[in-house]
């Protein structure tokens, strides 16, 4: 049995080795808001990462990303955290960054204070520390900061200096075309002119015993000693001829990471074998790794060419990608005599569990696959097309009947078993070692896709959208002699129902229920219910694995129950694994037991493994990091954190808080609560939101607390902060003060208003008999004002008409004369003597008696006109102020012809230069213009 179980777990490691990468968190540009490149990352003591990015420095807490601008807007090439100081190196700069009160960092050029005179376009592309040193790196210089007495010192080299590195106690760097120098007392030492070391960049160094590792860009790695330099072979590079690499780093555990240009990330164990391959392809931001860094949870962080990625590597957790989409969503999974099984909505793909190729489908079984069993030793799958015996890659179709949900054990028949269908019950007889279709149970049409033995002859047949029935068979088991609806149960979606510690539970939104044999009713178990009550519900699939313990799954969390070793009661643990990365199908997850602690499970894009045995719950500390207070002009100022009771104007009574802990685990959810004394007694709910503001607050002394939980297990210490709000003015003692005077004022004004009321009283029945006679002579007037705005309409109407009239006689004797001239025309040829008529009659339509007559006429109704138009427009001529006298009329071009003596083409001529002149917009009309003046 032994020698089973280490066969298994040798099995188990290469195809996790071969297949199954750690969890990627992929940042983008767009995420943290900056340039693509990063050139170095570092960390501080409290686990906050910073990154030289090309815009500047990157901090990110694990909730918040901020930017800080490069100090002479150029790329920022290197960082490192050191105590509380963050020192970065960029172009033609270097120096640090501390925070000040408001936990905001602020940077002071030790480049510009120490007046250096640098080199022409000096970049600094590394910072390391030694004791009270810090060196900066360009390519042409080590600058030797000292960081007590401010000191510099500078090494010079006449070629190129490709890196700094510092191995324990010593500090080595290669010049190209020179070799590998070490620095001792200040100056540079010559270790090596070996042609390698001089000819080849060297992008790691890294100690091994009494040797150093040596890894150059495209010639491999060597061993270095007292001995010299020796080309070093290692396992993996006979798969990848390794090329163009990049950076390098040595992790804590000793193995290697190679961080390359366009091939992405390789992880080399200690002893030199391919750990990972990670690339673009399998989850990886970009190909191209710009630089790498470990952090203290084990992560490996990597500034890519465009983006930053944190790489899991001491998670729990390992996924396999299907980027292509071939494997399909996973329904089902099983390990069965040494080869992986995946059931998907494509068919049926396997693998040995030794093999480090890709999975293999098995023909014959394209379509959905709904469940796999092993039963007596044998594989079935339950299929869209009916059910299969699956050996060693092969499969044999033993029942054609569509829609396969699951199949089971008949109790006491070691030669049949039952099947649920898309219409019901199966039963399968083996004859002769051959499985095979025997019959349909009788009486019962319905979908069995979830149904568990109750005792030998009643079964429990959960359908998820019309409830649980409850099934008696006959003792031959073929026919289902009764059925009834359990109406102790509702339907909701997405339910189950499984056989667990000799019980049958059914799980719905509602809570988890287990099935009372001797009454026929479910009850709500108080501990498995536990598992919706803390989390959302999105799924009631239950599963039981071979090992038995019962999974369930929500929104934030894969929940697993267990029995206490000393009471036997349940115990449910989760694995904070939220929905939205599980990625699997709501109410079909599944999850199967591969090997000792670890579990697989199925997503829409590949699997998740899972190391039970590897869940290690780390305490996080959760830290505010930033306050900031605004006013209703909606200008806003960061408040100092250190502050025990921080004062603030009433108008000053907007805050906004935002707080985080520093957790980089693709499958931790950080979740947040809080609590404001002095306005809200309880904490609120559970929130992944890192920041709160409060608007309006009122006047008062306020506390500000939040708490953080990851994996449902909240931190160990509650970030607070305290403040108050002052009272408005108009509640300040002096305004209190003003308010009493102001009460005693008044009632002395009550007190003689009620003595002068009386006497009032009495002058008040005089002044009603004088408004009464006032009342009546104003009346009178108003009669009087009445008969005389009566008479002014009268006449203005009668002026209305005069005006009128005269227009319509001057248009009448116009169009007549007109007429006549235009006949006298026409004779013109025949008569000379027509001449002096013509002329007397154009001399009578221009009569300037007429336009006179007109112009008082249309005075006396209208006098004002003419005045307003001269105001608004002065450049108008009289012939101008001729033509708005007729428009205000409302006259035609036709009627306005005659008036003026032109033809009605030219009125329009005429309206088209008035309204140039005027600069009136085409949209309105002209006649409306004047109408509304």
């Amino acid at each position: 049995m032994r020698t089973l179980i280490n066969v298994f777990f040798v099995l188990f490691l290469s195809f996790s080795y071969a297949q199954e990468l750690p969890p990627i968190i992929n940042y983008t540009p767009k995420m943290y808001n900056a340039d693509n490149q990063n050139w170095m990352i570092s960390q501080s003591d409290d686990a906050y990462m910073y990154v030289a990015n090309n815009q500047g420095l990157l901090e990110f807490n694990g909730a918040q990303w901020k930017l800080y601008k490069s100090p002479n807007e150029t790329i920022m090439r290197s960082v490192k955290v050191i105590g509380d100081r963050v020192y970065t190196g960029c172009y033609m700069n270097f120096g640090y960054w501390e925070r000040n009160a408001a936990g905001t960092l602020k940077y002071t050029s030790l480049s510009d204070a120490l007046k250096l005179e640098m080199k022409e376009d000096e970049q600094f592309w590394e910072i390391i520390q030694l004791d009270k040193w810090v060196l900066f790196q360009s390519l042409d210089r080590i600058y030797i900061y000292h960081t007590e007495d401010n000191s510099l010192k500078i090494i010079n080299a006449d070629n190129i200096i490709t890196k700094l590195y510092k191995i324990q106690e010593e500090l080595f760097f290669q010049v190209l075309g020179e070799g590998l120098y070490s620095i001792e007392n200040g100056n540079k030492v010559l270790v090596s002119d070996n042609a390698i070391l001089r000819n080849n960049r060297i992008v790691g160094l890294f100690p091994k015993g009494e040797q150093k590792i040596i890894i150059t860009r495209n010639s491999g790695w060597f061993t270095f000693d007292k001995d010299g330099l020796t080309a070093l072979q290692l396992p993996y590079q006979a798969q990848y001829n390794q090329k163009s690499i990049y950076t390098s780093m040595q992790l804590s555990d000793g193995s290697y990471v190679l961080g390359t240009i366009a091939k992405g990330i390789f992880f080399i164990t200690e002893e030199g074998e391919l750990r990972y391959h990670i690339d673009q392809e399998k989850g990886l931001g970009d190909n191209t790794a710009l630089s790498l860094f470990e952090d203290v949870d084990g992560n490996l962080w990597a500034g890519l060419d465009n983006g930053i990625n944190c790489i899991n590597t001491k998670e729990p957790f390992k996924y396999y990608a299907d980027q292509t989409g071939r494997l399909g969503t996973i329904y089902a999974s099983i390990i069965h005599d040494g080869y992986v099984y995946l059931g998907t909505n494509q068919g049926l793909f396997y693998k040995s569990a030794e093999s480090t190729n890709d999975f293999t489908f098995i023909e014959g079984t394209k379509g959905q696959v709904w469940c796999l069993r092993v039963i007596d030793a044998q594989l079935f799958c339950g299929h869209d097309t009916g059910t299969f015996l699956i050996e060693k890659g092969t499969q044999q179709r033993i029942a054609n009947v569509q829609g396969t949900w699951d199949v089971k054990k008949i109790p006491e028949k070691s030669n049949k078993i039952i099947q649920g269908n898309y219409d019901g019950l199966y039963v399968l007889a083996k004859e002769n070692d051959t499985w095979k279709l025997d019959y349909k149970l009788k009486g019962f049409d319905i979908s069995s896709k979830h149904f568990e033995w109750v005792h030998s002859t009643k079964i429990l047949m959960n359908h998820e959208y019309k409830g649980v029935y409850e099934l008696t068979l006959d003792e031959d088991y073929r026919e289902v002699t009764a059925f009834t609806k359990n109406a102790t149960i509702k339907k909701s979606a997405n339910t189950s129902l499984v056989a667990f510690d000799g019980n049958i539970y059914q799980a719905n939104k509602n809570g988890i229920f287990v099935y009372d044999a001797a009454s026929e009713n479910f009850q709500k178990d108080s501990i498995l219910s536990t598992i919706f009550e803390k989390d959302y519900y999105t799924s009631g699939k239950l599963i039981v694995d071979d090992v038995g313990y019962l999974w369930a799954f929500t929104n934030n969390y894969i929940n697993y129950v267990t029995k206490e070793k000393l009471n036997g009661d349940f115990k449910v643990q989760r694995i904070a694994i939220p929905q939205s990365l599980r990625n699997e199908m709501k109410g079909y997850e599944n999850i199967s037991h591969i090997s000792g602690k670890t579990y697989l499970l199925g997503t829409s894009n590949g699997y998740i493994t899972i190391d039970l045995a590897a869940m290690d719950s780390k305490e996080y500390q959760i830290k505010i990091n930033s306050v900031t207070n605004r006013t209703l002009t909606g200008n806003i100022r960061e408040i100092a954190l250190q502050a025990e009771d921080q004062e603030f104007k009433a108008k000053e009574n907007f805050l906004a808080f935002m707080y985080s802990i520093p957790a980089y685990n693709k499958y931790e959810v950080s979740e947040y609560s809080y609590q404001l004394e002095g306005l809200y007694d309880a904490w609120s709910d559970w929130s992944t939101a890192s920041e709160i503001s409060f608007e309006n607050l009122p006047h008062g002394s306020y506390e500000f607390k939040v708490k953080a939980r990851i994996n449902n297990i909240v931190t160990p210490n509650t970030a607070t902060y305290q403040f108050t709000i002052n009272r408005p003015w108009y509640l300040s003692n002096v305004a209190l003060a003003v308010y009493a005077i102001l009460a005693i004022l008044i009632f002395t004004a009550i007190n003689s208003f009620y003595k002068r009321y009386y006497k009032r009283q009495r002058e008040r029945l005089l002044e009603k008999k004088t408004r009464e006679l006032a009342l009546k002579e104003l009346e009178a007037q108003k009669e009087i004002i009445q008969l005389k705005n009566t008479q002014l309409n009268n006449d203005i109407e009668s002026k209305n008409r005069e005006l009128a009239i005269a227009t319509m006689n001057m248009i009448k004797k116009n169009e007549t004369l007109n007429s006549i001239k235009q006949e006298l025309q026409k004779q013109k040829t025949e008569t000379q003597d027509v001449k002096p008529v013509i002329r007397l009659i154009d001399k009578n339509i221009n009569n300037a008696e007429d336009w006179k007559f007109f112009e008082e006429a249309f005075n006396h109704a209208d006098k004002d006109f003419f005045k307003k138009v001269k105001e608004l427009h002065p450049q108008l001529t009289a012939n101008d102020l001729r033509l708005c006298a007729y428009l205000r009329l409302n006259l035609s071009s036709k009627e306005i012809a005659p008036l003026l003596n032109i033809s009605v083409r030219s009125v329009e001529i005429k309206r088209y230069r008035l309204r140039k002149k005027i600069s009136l917009a085409r949209e309105i009309n002209l006649n409306d213009y004047f109408l509304n003046l």
